[in-house]
């Protein structure tokens, strides 16, 4: 064979000259090791930044200012900056809490809608220069970013654009103030990872001393986001910017319970007058603890429990979203012990979910490979290489599978995949399927999109061998860079207060409860789908004995109709249900958007026969209404 082969290369440079045959060689060479071309990309994509923040998964938030001392959530304004005075503040100690506990970045309300500023600001006197802590020379934000920055997590801020300190709001004036704070906060802080816009926009305030409401129309075009975007882009170009009327990277879940939509699309299209898609992330929010935002009196008896937090993070994070946990600090500038306790117990949670990928490192083949190149192999799914990715050819959407082989059967009931985002978000639907006795079996037919990266808990844990992914349908051909097998932790029970438990299980009794009406029974009748809604504005309960309470839980009406939403309360009790006296008055903030329980904490432990809760405003029309209405003993 070889012999014959030399003769045809000695009969083939007879009659062909040696430069002709070097460059066929040469053609041959460089055809045989030509580099397959990746994938197109398929609609939007993220920038640089959205895909750092993507991997960032979630952190925290960190509410902290006026209202920790006044008990509300939302300031009216008029609050002194006297009253700001933690003795032991210490932002290192709660970075090193978020740390510990996984986080890797935290956002501070650097201004809430109060406008008091916890800067010393140029921009307005309503700042803690004006408070007595440190002499009015201390500045939270800039202990938050240098213990972020020493302990190696990010650092963001929350910037309220609604002031209802600031006389000029609503005006033309205070674009001057709201851009001067912004300019200080991204020039004198370091380095800002994301800057939060917040849609709560206009209404009642002090404003200067007017005490009236202001309405600014459009907040776009009042607060001419698109300067304001160029000016962060310009000043902070690696800074994520959350809100901004979607002029921004990333945008609100769409509630307060941390939980997002699902299927998550990343790509929307774009609002402003372009023909083009936009890639706009998800975050969702929610709070550590029932109370509010901010630290309310009482507020150990509602925190959540780590395996409430943990199906939060299913909900966002499980989704393709980001989670932001808000963390309160109290009237001492510190986090409560059951805080504390629950985040460490939730961090270790999520810690034992992720220790142990089964899919790690294992063997893997595919329906297909992209031009039978290594470079896109089926084992790219489990090299633990977020860049690198498994894909099939061009114009293959559909019903191509790609299969993770075990050295041997693993039980797990988590299963996570990941797309290579740099190139869109293309699946649109997929199912899961194990190698269960000689056959295969769907485990998991739900699965729609994917993006960033889903995280789906089976019904059951399954054991099994080998798994397989499905892809249904996808935009472009998929681009898979991750398959994890998990193992869902056991719930972790923190070391907290024995009072800690849900409102319910600290209300008192309502067996005895009685009203001049039927329907207002559905106010305490446990059935958070019920609700009391009346025109008279007023709820009068007979507790049918004497009974000692510190405060109540309120819960609106779950429907989503703003009729009847009450926003704004007072709460009297008596003992002969002639004689009254009011005990807790003011607001339900942000019922609309967030309508979970409100607890309010009296001054004092009232002891009553009857109480009168009264909706003073509603959202919308007259009257009043609630879902639930518990009594804390």
């Amino acid at each position: 064979m070889r012999l014959k082969r030399t003769g045809y290369i000695q009969r083939y440079i007879a009659k062909h000259s040696v430069a002709t045959l070097l460059v066929l060689v040469c053609a041959q060479i460089c055809q045989g090791n030509s580099k397959v071309r990746e994938p197109d990309s398929c609609g939007a994509v993220p920038t640089e930044q959205q895909i750092r923040w993507h991997r960032m998964e979630w952190y925290a938030f960190v509410h902290f200012g006026l209202n920790t001392y006044t008990g509300k959530e939302w300031g009216y304004g008029n609050e002194s900056p006297a009253l700001f005075n933690p003795a032991h503040f210490d932002a290192d100690s709660v970075v090193k809490m978020c740390k510990q506990a996984g986080m890797k970045g935290l956002i501070f309300t650097a201004k809430h809608h109060d406008g008091f500023c916890m800067w010393p600001t140029r921009s307005t006197p309503h700042s803690i220069s004006a408070s007595p802590w440190r002499n009015g020379r201390g500045d939270v934000v800039a202990d938050f970013s240098d213990a972020c920055r020493q302990n190696g997590l990010l650092f963001g801020v929350y910037l309220s654009p609604w002031d209802r300190n600031n006389a000029h709001y609503g005006r033309r004036e205070y674009l001057k103030v709201y851009e001067d704070q912004i300019r200080e906060i991204l020039t004198n802080y370091g380095s800002i990872f994301e800057i939060w816009f917040d849609g709560a926009n206009g209404g009642d305030g002090f404003y200067g001393g007017s005490n009236e409401i202001r309405n600014i129309g459009e907040a776009d075009t009042y607060y001419n986001y698109r300067h304001i975007v160029t000016l962060v882009r310009k000043l902070k170009p690696n800074c994520i910017i959350w809100g901004a009327e979607k002029r921004g990277d990333v945008m609100w879940g769409g509630s307060e319970r941390g939980d997002v939509q699902y299927p998550l699309w990343n790509v929307v299209p774009e609002t402003f007058g372009s023909p083009q898609e936009k890639w706009l992330s998800i975050e969702g929010d929610t709070k550590i603890n029932e109370a509010g935002w901010f630290w309310h009196e009482g507020q150990d008896v509602l925190v959540k429990s780590p395996a409430q937090l943990m199906q939060t993070y299913f909900d966002s994070v499980g989704r393709g979203a980001n989670l932001i946990l808000n963390i309160a600090l109290n009237k001492q500038g510190q986090v409560d012990t059951a805080d504390c306790a629950v985040l460490r117990a939730f961090g270790e949670m999520r810690r034992q979910l992720l220790a142990n990928d089964y899919a790690l490192h294992a063997s893997a083949q595919a329906s297909e490979v992209r031009g039978q190149s290594e470079e896109f192999a089926a084992t790219k799914v489990t090299d633990g290489d977020l860049e690198s990715y498994w894909c099939p050819e061009d114009g293959t959407t559909r019903g191509c599978w790609v299969e993770v082989r075990l050295s041997e059967p693993v039980s797990f009931d988590v299963v996570r995949v990941r797309e290579q985002i740099r190139l869109g978000q293309r699946v649109k639907s997929f199912r899961i399927e194990a190698w269960i006795d000689e056959r295969w079996q769907c485990v998991d037919e739900g699965g729609k999109t994917i993006g960033n990266q889903v995280l789906r808990r089976l019904d059951h844990c399954v054991t099994a061998q080998r798994v397989r992914l499905t892809i249904l349908d996808s935009r472009a051909c998929p681009c898979i860079s991750e398959i994890s097998l998990l193992k869902y932790p056991c719930e972790i029970i923190a070391e907290m207060s024995p009072r800690n438990s849900t409102p319910e299980k600290t209300s008192l009794p309502r067996d005895k409860w009685i009203a001049r009406d039927e329907e207002a029974k559905k106010a305490w009748d446990g059935d958070a789908n019920t609700y009391w809604q009346s025109h008279e504005n007023s709820l009068v309960v007979d507790l049918g004995e004497d009974c000692t309470f510190r405060g109540f839980t309120y819960l609106p009406k779950q429907n989503g109709d703003p009729e009847g939403l009450t926003d704004r309360f007072t709460f009297e009790i008596s003992l002969d249900g002639t004689t009254w006296k009011k005990v807790a008055s003011g607001e339900f903030p942000n019922v609309r958007a967030d309508p979970i329980p409100q607890t309010i904490f009296f001054t004092n432990r009232a002891t009553a026969r009857f109480f009168r809760f009264t909706g003073t405003t509603a959202l919308q029309g007259d009257g009043a209404s609630a879902a639930e209405i518990l009594l804390i003993p």
